[in-house]
């Protein structure tokens, strides 16, 4: 099986084509195309005139024979003003072009992205790189134009120069070196300051959102001063990086505004030595003029240089988002008759050199509930993400119905799997849309029908529009939310559906409804449910016991419970008249599995549940047993048929 790595190399670079379509070059041509017209009119203009002026004082002043110089001269004009409005307009269209482009490509790829690999991405740091830094990353084409038509400029006028007076163009090229130097320190230095105070922009702006999200209780805590101060304690270094720039770009203009001068005076003493010899014209030198200002004004092209300079940083940034590794699916179904059998095969989990799950030899056979249970940082979360291939296990396989989940195609494997989790992400749009947003089609029936499974219907009638109310209208708490999220899944179950923490906000009785609903209710399949309270458990066919990343057992809640290791997981702290249990007025569950404290099984212990074939040792006993939370637990076998 290949790695996690080298799928992920391979899918990210799948997910970078699989991205926005570009705008290709064209939107960019035309900027150019329009740029070196406007670029060329600017050359021929001081030649024209030159010859203007000579043939009117060679007439003395009549426009007989310098008329057609002058119509030539007026339309250069306005033809320079076209393509200028021209070049304008492309330039607009370009930026817009690229700015959607690298904004739906980076979007793309983080939405494509394995869930893992995009958690380094803080919310404040996306919304940075897909406003602001989109924005400038599209602005750099167009500005990569300019800046070339910006070269065409000075290049034409030097060779014009040439025509004109050798000598002149000669003393002019003398000095174009030192423009250079001065763009080339520019656009180095420039470089390593954009992309300082983009990472500075980011940073604001993630601790602005920390700080909206959690608005209450900075209120609550009365702690404004200080979390405003927070929030703008980068802000001296983003003000500091901001002049650094600023004299950068300066010092840029300083040093061309120097030597720019100076060459256009070195090229006008020249040519007046030139006229005084009788070498040139009054019009000629007018040329000679004008052609050395514009060769001499590659130095203003600072500006352009910082745009393209800054919209190459910042599409680095931006694009960052669409190299994040993605999944690579495969081509194969699964079979029709499928029950959901799911088997999960010398599965390990690395994260930050350190193992996070391990998982061999587990199955949980097709049309049971098997409740994922452990303490905090057990790994329940990374198998349920494992199990249902939002992440790829480092080692081993993940099969479902016998077929390997990588295998399977995205279509597949999305109609035929299924999640809830403990924040469901709304769909936006009303109710009713949030609820039938999935990979099946759903019916209106059919989404209320997932409302009443979870819950929800009787809260969604009493909006103000029902299942119309859009969403942003509903005031919702954050269980309804949860609800809904689970209404969504239920309508869209497959044959294995896995709901990570999804029923954190439910109270134990709506939680009871809710998991009678998703046997009689919903579509028939696995489910694979991660567990807090013994109740769940206890109403689970099966229990997938993890501690520390390790599967220590899979066995029915009644035999496990007879572990101490395996009560501990959901001992309450003690209030303060003792322990949880005796503090509400009754006894701790009976010790029926020996001397508390004794050791559990080793770890990679594994009892194989009903349909297995296999004992789940140890013995079936202790029926009738009260949980910590005061569910009844009956014996193993009616708890399998539940």
């Amino acid at each position: 099986m290949p790695t996690s790595g080298s799928r992920a190399r391979r899918a990210g670079k799948e997910g970078g084509a699989a991205g926005g379509a570009t705008p290709g070059r064209a939107p960019e041509a035309l900027v150019l195309l329009c740029s070196v017209a406007s670029a060329a009119v600017t050359v021929a203009q001081p030649y024209v005139l030159g010859r203007t002026l000579d043939l009117l004082l060679r007439d003395g002043g009549t426009a007989g024979a310098a008329g057609r110089w002058l119509m030539l001269s007026a339309a250069l004009l306005v033809g320079e003003l076209l393509l200028d409005s021209l070049t304008s307009l492309f330039t607009g269209r370009c930026n817009a072009a690229w700015t959607a482009s690298v904004r739906s490509r980076a979007l793309d790829g983080l939405l494509r992205a394995v869930p893992d690999r995009a958690r380094p991405y803080a919310p404040g740091d996306v919304g940075t790189r897909l406003t602001l830094n989109a924005a400038d990353a599209g602005a750099a084409p167009a500005a990569r134009a300019a800046l070339a038509a910006s070269m065409a400029t000075p290049v034409g006028a030097l060779a014009a120069l040439a025509v004109v007076d050798l000598w002149v163009a000669a003393c002019v090229l003398a000095g174009l070196p030192a423009l250079g130097f001065v763009l080339r320190a520019f656009a180095r230095d420039t470089g390593a300051s954009v992309g300082a105070y983009q990472k500075t922009q980011a940073e604001i702006a993630s601790r602005l959102l920390e700080a909206m999200e959690g608005a209450a209780t900075i209120n609550a805590a009365g702690t404004l001063a200080r979390e405003r101060a927070r929030v703008l304690a980068p802000l001296d270094r983003l003000a500091a990086r901001g002049r650094h720039m600023w004299v950068l770009h300066g010092r840029a203009l300083a040093r061309s505004g120097v030597l720019v001068p100076l060459l256009t005076l070195a090229a006008t003493a020249v040519g007046g030595l030139r006229l005084a010899s009788g070498a040139l014209s009054v019009g000629e030198l007018l040329a000679v003029i004008r052609y050395a200002q514009l060769t001499a004004g590659i130095g203003g092209a600072a500006s352009l240089l910082g745009a393209v300079v800054r919209g190459r940083e910042a599409r680095n940034r931006t694009l960052a988002l669409a190299r994040v590794p993605a999944l690579v699916h495969g081509t194969r179904r699964l079979p029709p008759a499928g029950r959901g059998d799911l088997e999960l095969r010398g599965v390990s989990v690395v994260r930050d050199g350190r193992q996070v799950l391990r998982a061999d030899g587990v199955r949980v056979p097709g049309g049971t509930t098997a409740a994922v249970v452990g303490r905090s940082g057990a790994g329940k979360s990374v198998l349920a993400a494992v199990a249902g291939r939002l992440v790829d296990p480092d080692e081993g396989q993940v099969l479902l119905d016998g077929v390997r989940l990588d295998r399977l195609t995205r279509d597949a494997l999305r109609t035929e799997v299924g999640y809830a989790f403990e924040r469901p992400a709304p769909a936006g749009g009303t109710v009713a849309e949030m609820v039938a947003t999935g990979p099946r089609r759903v019916s209106p029936e059919q989404v209320r029908e997932a409302c009443r499974a979870a819950g929800a219907d009787g809260f969604v009638r009493r909006l103000p529009h029902g299942y119309d109310t859009p969403l942003a209208a509903a005031p919702l708490s954050g269980g309804e939310h949860q609800r809904l999220g689970l209404a969504r899944a239920f309508a869209h179950a497959g044959r294995l559906l896995i709901l990570d923490d999804a029923t954190s906000g439910l109270d134990t009785a709506t939680e009871h409804e809710v998991d009678r609903a998703l046997r009689r209710s919903v579509r028939p399949g696995t489910r694979l449910v991660v567990a807090h309270r013994p109740s769940v458990a206890a109403r689970a066919d099966l229990v997938i016991w993890l501690e520390e990343g390790e599967v220590r057992a899979v066995a029915p809640h009644g035999d496990l419970w007879e572990l101490a290791g395996y009560r501990a997981v959901f001992a309450r702290r003690p209030a303060r008249g003792g322990a949880g249990g005796a503090a509400r007025g009754r006894p701790p569950p009976p010790n029926r599995g020996g001397p508390r404290g004794a050791p559990p099984p080793p770890l990679g212990y594994v009892g194989y549940g009903p349909g297995s074939g296999g004992v789940s040792p140890p013995a079936r006993r202790g029926a009738g047993r009260a949980a910590p939370d005061g569910a009844a637990h009956p014996p193993a076998s009616e708890g399998a048929r539940r």
